[in-house]
């Protein structure tokens, strides 16, 4: 009896032995797939703060965890730095939607270049979305101010929706600026069909938490929801670092 009880011991020990020496990245990849089979995982590491692990998502988007996977926290995890609150969720995220916005081909967008440009922002758009007419109005002026506008294709209401098909044919339009013009005049775009890239832009802004139109995308990554008026909107455009 007193053999068996030692045994039952010392496979306990070995048991809580192997558990503290399991990789955490396998424990809590295996633990989130297991509610989410589809997760888009590109890495798993230590965050800044002691016992608590980074989960990076595709597009830049994070969530933490505990080291077994039990605990899944999502939002924004600070860092008092010289009496400031620092956000690291907000300045990694930025710099992960900047590589995947800042890849997208020049091709792949409809641009409204500025004569003398300092930077871009790049604007999640819809056809019938009135505060996205009434950006697009403000072009000029952003051109103006130094500020090229890059338009990728986002219809909110989905890939079955007539915005959708409005969105195509403007990319796929002889001159896409021209056929943007006529769409955000809310003028008969001609029906056009090509390979485009509409699909592909919508399926990005949802990845990076694009959820309303317009999202605009300064060079930095930084995402700002909504309309913001030319003057206030090329300010942040030329500070955005």
């Amino acid at each position: 009896m007193r053999v068996t009880r030692i045994f039952a011991a010392v496979a306990l020990g070995l048991a809580s032995s192997l558990s503290l020496a399991a990789d955490p990245d396998q424990v809590i990849r295996k633990s989130l797939q297991s509610i989410q089979p589809d997760l888009p995982i590109e890495a798993i590491a230590e965050s800044q703060m002691p016992g608590l692990y980074q989960i990076q998502l595709k597009g830049g988007r994070q969530l933490y965890a505990s080291d077994d996977g039990q605990f899944l926290l999502q939002g924004y995890l600070f860092q008092i730095k010289d009496g400031k609150a620092v956000n690291l969720t907000e300045e990694h995220e930025t710099k992960e939607i900047a590589k995947e916005i800042n890849g997208i081909p020049a091709k792949e967008m409809v641009i409204f270049a500025a004569e003398q440009a300092k930077t871009h922002i790049t604007v999640f758009t819809d056809t019938d979305c009135g505060y996205c007419q009434k950006l697009h109005s403000e072009v000029p002026e952003l051109n103006r101010l130094g500020v090229e506008v890059r338009y990728v294709a986002f219809p909110r209401q989905g890939l079955q929706s007539p915005a959708y098909k409005e969105l195509v044919s403007v990319w796929c339009a002889e001159d896409s600026n021209a056929a943007m013009d006529l769409a955000k005049s809310r003028q008969e775009v001609p029906t056009a069909q090509c390979d485009n890239p509409v699909a592909k832009q919508y399926a990005l802004g949802q990845m990076i938490g694009v959820s309303g139109t317009p999202a605009i995308v300064l060079a930095n990554g930084k995402l700002i929801p909504g309309y913001q008026p030319a003057a206030q909107l090329a300010k942040l455009a030329l500070e955005a670092k």
